[in-house]
């Protein structure tokens, strides 16, 4: 049996050559790992056009070990950061905030709704204590696109600073640091960078990496001890993922052959059209405006036909070799289609092709209104 597509936002179906990567062993102290480590973190910072201004720290484990370590590193203890939230993602933030004991201010959106910045700047300007902005640029929990532009620009004039989870972001929307002025970014390996789980990283502003010596909260998280030792010495402090770097090695090379963030963009763009059109077709609506649906992940409502049910959805397009995404969304029944991967449109026909086969199976209407009246667009 051949291995499914995910289509889901990381893990994510990656390439024969970034598979490949993975079979050779590394020693973690050694000189040719350590070269290796270096021009990944050295790309990372380019794809960001932020080498002159910032340093890349990569960490051990998944992204959110990332988030965590941004915000415990970079955020004093007397600080306090505004979480504009309209997610999943933003909550997972405001809960970090909590276990860290740095203070939290949630400003609530809509799920269905893009972050206002003009409600972060009235927040800024009324609440003078509030040191740091958190803000998640695509909203996997739904697709949302944030517009980050205009975010930056409100809290760089009000002289605050942005860290942005750019989690399922980076890479494919475009992110320069001569347009938006950030303090730290955070992503990690196994998202549109199209390489596997295993290493977040931090591309954060040298002065304020400098500057926090002594915030962080943890020996593992503290990003400013991994910078400083891996100035001095070109290593990781504690055991590396080798075989995770190795293969995000091969995929930044990958993804400079194909042409770097604008064919990124261009193909996952492709494959988000692809999958819209072809669900709407069965009557399926996406659950959030076009202007604002990120082509990384799409939401959808599902089904009020009696006879759909998600496992059994889920399982027999597993079986047919696509892996999808439940839905994020507590008020409303949903299921999520990633479009980011070593995949193209044509594969992306194919699990609409699958999902039609499917619904037919189960008895489940097709070409009709798929979704309640009054939800979603």
């Amino acid at each position: 049996m051949s291995e499914p597509i995910l289509l889901t936002p990381g893990p994510l179906t990656t390439s024969r050559a970034t598979k490949e990567a993975m079979l050779i062993d590394w020693g973690s102290w050694d000189s040719a790992f350590n070269a290796l480590t270096a021009s990944v973190c050295r790309d990372l910072a380019n794809i960001a056009n932020a080498a002159e201004s910032h340093v890349c720290v990569p960490l051990q484990g998944s992204g959110t070990f990332a988030v965590e370590a941004a915000l415990g590193t970079l955020v004093p203890p007397g600080g306090k950061v505004l979480v504009p939230s309209n997610g999943a993602y933003c909550q997972r933030i405001t809960r970090i905030l909590g276990y860290l004991g740095r203070e939290a201010v949630v400003l609530d959106h809509r799920e269905d709704e893009p972050i206002d910045p003009g409600r972060i700047e009235h927040a800024l300007i009324a609440d003078a204590g509030i040191t740091h902005v958190a803000q998640v640029h695509c909203e996997t929990g739904t697709g949302m696109l944030n517009p980050l532009h205009d975010i930056a620009a409100v809290v760089a004039a009000q002289d605050r600073r942005l860290i942005i989870d750019a989690m399922s972001s980076f890479g494919v929307i475009p992110l320069d640091a001569d347009f938006v002025q950030f303090e730290a970014l955070v992503s990690a390996s196994g998202k549109c960078l199209e390489g596997v789980p295993g290493m977040g990283f931090v591309i954060v502003r040298r002065g304020a990496l400098a500057a926090a010596n002594g915030n962080c909260h943890s020996l593992a998280m503290d990003l400013h001890d991994q910078w400083i030792y891996m100035q001095k010495t070109g290593q990781w402090r504690y055991t590396p993922p080798t075989h995770v770097v190795a293969a995000l090695r091969s995929a930044l090379d990958q993804y400079r052959a194909e042409g770097g963030q604008p064919a990124r963009l261009a193909r996952y763009s492709d494959n988000c059209a692809t999958l819209v059109q072809g669900m709407r077709r069965m009557g399926f609506r996406s659950y959030l405006e076009d202007a604002v649906q990120a082509p990384i992940i799409v939401t959808f409502h599902a089904p009020v036909d009696p006879a759909y049910e998600f496992p059994e959805f889920y399982r027999r397009v597993r079986d047919k070799g696509f892996i999808l995404y439940p839905g994020k969304l507590t008020t409303v029944e949903t299921f999520r289609v990633g479009c980011i991967g070593a995949i193209d449109s044509t594969q992306m026909q194919r699990a609409v092709d699958a999902i039609v086969d499917v619904l037919r199976d189960m008895g489940v209407a097709i070409g009709e209104a798929q979704s309640a009246p009054d939800a979603g667009m």
